[in-house]
């Protein structure tokens, strides 16, 4: 059996060591830059969930106790429960808008 022709410039042998150069890189690039984790994403939902909540919920609670202690002729505990919505709307845009610029 004779041994394989050597010839200069590139050879066969050439084409495995550059994939191997070229996984590395991207194992190098993956490392370096990682991609957002899934759960960083619940995690978003979730906050921008309490953001919305908490507002609404408290709203709920002082216009209850307006509506027994200052009574109008309007529903004091409709309108912070749409106030709460809408502060809690605001708070969420900014948790986005916040996460979207940390990318």
């Amino acid at each position: 059996m004779k041994p394989p022709v050597t010839r200069p410039g590139k050879s066969k042998d050439d084409k495995p060591a550059e994939e191997i150069g070229r996984q590395a890189k991207r194992m190098k690039a993956r490392r370096d830059h990682p991609e957002p984790s899934p759960l960083r994403g619940i995690a978003t939902f979730g906050m921008i969930g309490w953001s919305v909540a908490v507002p609404t919920v408290g709203g709920a609670f002082l216009g209850m106790w307006l509506d027994r202690v200052a009574p109008q002729t309007f529903s004091w505990s409709i309108a912070l429960i749409l106030g709460g919505v809408v502060l809690g709307g605001f708070i969420a845009w900014s948790q986005i808008d916040k996460e979207g610029k940390d990318r």
